[in-house]
């Protein structure tokens, strides 16, 4: 029998903000966190902007040496940990911690150490690399640390499915609740890749915008002036935990995580399918599990990267699920305000859903002016607006083909 499971703490670093609260407030707003590269000197790239996090101290969680020893992903994700457990007011003792385990999922891992270390290796030779170089750029020790902190000796793991990995990390860590083999997990995405390779990487796919003089217009899902998504670095992290445990504690529950679904579109390794026929069939798996109808679903919060196939075929693909009730859903693409955090998305999209369903406010699609005639259901344009939220969709979809779809519902004993 399947176990329930509730999300009792969130912790977020995103262009927006850097907890869950600015990052929520930002987004209600309206209000975008892109701009001009500052990590690099971007002159010579195509596109030159990107959604960095801001004034973000590593010092208030870890010591000067680990600040400067550990690549960002890890330090962000120790960060929105931090938050989240300290929001579950979760406490990992003995007696427990065998029972609680870690998912954090990153695209890339440490590739502003990589690069570093690369540059060193080929400048100053090999007695130059940092004996701290491969922990810094293992994509699964943003778990690793995390479960270090906290003494988390549970189920270990890290999902690596592109921009689909926060999203395929929460959903692994609810089924590993449901199933009994965890009481509690701490999960969700990472990613802080803005670097020359990786911008470079996508410049030369032609993926990211390239209105450069205009950064805070330049993610704008749907609209048919979109030319290309704009990279971002960010983390968000939950706190799942079986309801019996949750209530036996006293826990705050913020909503009930019900569903899971994936798919591989088994089509190219970056495109999407025409239709978006593996989109489809993960947001059909997520119903499925969630034992609900697809018509009770009320929003969603969009993969909506900015780029003109993607859009067009979520869109169809929710036509495909949704059919008639496709035009009564509210959908919003918080990425036209994030920027795309690869990785890090799943996690942060999951928070916008749960808080959109805990406030009853869904977030805007900012610069969403001239919609694309093809993209036409309701996506929230502009402006955010005030509507009675029970169940909400998160979904992601990445290069490889894969999809991942989570939903979330108003807690209710």
């Amino acid at each position: 029998m399947k176990r329930r499971v509730v999300v009792t703490g969130m912790g977020a670093l995103t262009p927006l903000g850097n907890s869950v609260g600015e990052t929520w407030e930002g987004a209600v707003a309206g209000k975008s966190g892109i701009g001009p590269i500052t990590k690099f000197d971007s002159t010579a790239f195509k596109s030159r902007i990107a959604g960095e996090i801001k004034n973000f101290d590593p010092t208030q969680y870890v010591d000067k040496q680990d600040a400067r020893r550990l690549d960002d992903f890890i330090l962000y994700a120790i960060a929105a940990s931090e938050m989240a457990m300290n929001d579950a007011a979760l406490k990992i003792n003995p007696a427990v911690a065998e029972r609680v385990g870690v998912i954090v999922g990153s695209a890339i891992g440490g590739l502003a150490t990589m690069e570093s270390e690369i540059r060193l290796l080929f400048d100053s030779g090999p007695r130059k690399i940092s004996p701290f170089a491969v922990p810094s750029i293992l994509a699964n020790l943003a778990s690793g640390h995390v479960s270090i902190r906290f003494g988390a000796k549970g189920p270990i793991n890290c999902a690596v499915t592109a921009c689909a990995a926060g999203t395929s990390a929460i959903g692994d860590a609810y089924k590993t609740i449901a199933y009994g083999d965890a009481d509690a997990m701490i999960t969700g995405g990472v990613e802080a890749a803005i670097t020359p390779l990786a911008v470079g990487g996508f410049c030369a796919m032609r993926a990211l915008s390239t209105r450069n003089d205009e950064p805070l217009k330049a993610s704008r899902p749907f609209d048919q002036g979109r030319d290309g998504f704009v990279i971002a670095e960010g983390c968000g992290i939950l706190i799942l935990e079986e309801l019996s445990l949750a209530q036996k504690r006293g826990a705050r529950i913020y909503a009930e995580l019900i569903g899971y679904g994936t798919s591989s579109d088994a089509f190219h390794m970056a495109a999407p399918p025409p239709g978006g026929e593996g989109a489809a069939r993960s947001m059909q798996a997520a119903i499925k599990d969630s034992g609900l109808s697809a018509s009770d679903i009320d929003y969603i919060n969009a993969h909506g990267t900015s780029t003109p196939l993607n859009d067009l075929y979520e869109t169809q693909a929710i036509k495909t699920v949704f059919k008639d009730h496709a035009k009564k859903l509210m959908v919003s693409s918080t990425k036209s305000m994030t920027g795309h955090m690869l990785g890090g998305t799943g996690g942060a999209e999951a928070i916008f859903t749960i808080k959109a369903i805990e406030n009853g406010i869904i977030p805007p699609t900012v610069n969403l002016e001239n919609p694309d005639a093809e993209c036409d259901l309701d996506y929230v344009p502009n402006t955010a607006r005030k509507a009675q939220i029970n169940t909400g969709m998160s979904n992601s979809f990445g290069f490889g083909g894969v999809n991942a779809v989570l939903i979330f519902k108003k807690y209710s004993s």
